[in-house]
């Protein structure tokens, strides 16, 4: 009784599993690096994991934002925008990769704007991350 009991418990937290390892990116490419921190940066406002995803210049420019927004609480009561971003273009290479992702910003209010992020990647010691990022209009 017992076994047949886990199994039925069993089999959903197991279709589970398969459904979100499928649908998540792979951390090992320079484009699942470069999505995951445009997540972390600019769509859930979370710099601490970013910077989890950074080398180089870019680490100086996260640790500089963290530096200036320190003292402001972003939580759940906090209004954010809801962001939207697609990939314009990608270049990768071995050890190098570019990617141009355009974000759409939409307040509260119903206004939008939108903007462009330049990713850069680089490999270090096997591992895709962020050295640069730049935004424009």
């Amino acid at each position: 009784m017992l076994r047949k009991t886990f199994s039925w418990f069993a089999l959903p937290f197991l279709a589970w599993t398969i459904f979100l390892y499928g649908c998540g990116r792979d951390l090992g490419t320079a484009q699942g690096v470069a999505d995951e921190f445009v997540d972390q940066h600019y769509v859930n406002f979370d710099l601490h994991k970013a910077k989890a995803y950074a080398v180089s210049l870019a680490l100086d420019k996260v640790n500089e934002e963290i530096r200036l927004t320190a003292g402001q609480k972003i939580d759940a009561s906090t209004q954010k925008p809801k962001i939207n971003y697609r990939l314009l273009e990608k270049k990768e290479g071995e050890r190098r990769a570019s990617f141009l992702y355009e974000g759409t910003i939409q307040s509260d209010d119903g206004s939008s704007f939108t903007r462009k992020w330049l990713i850069a990647a680089r490999k270090e010691s096997d591992q895709w991350r962020v050295s640069n990022f730049t935004e424009s209009d």
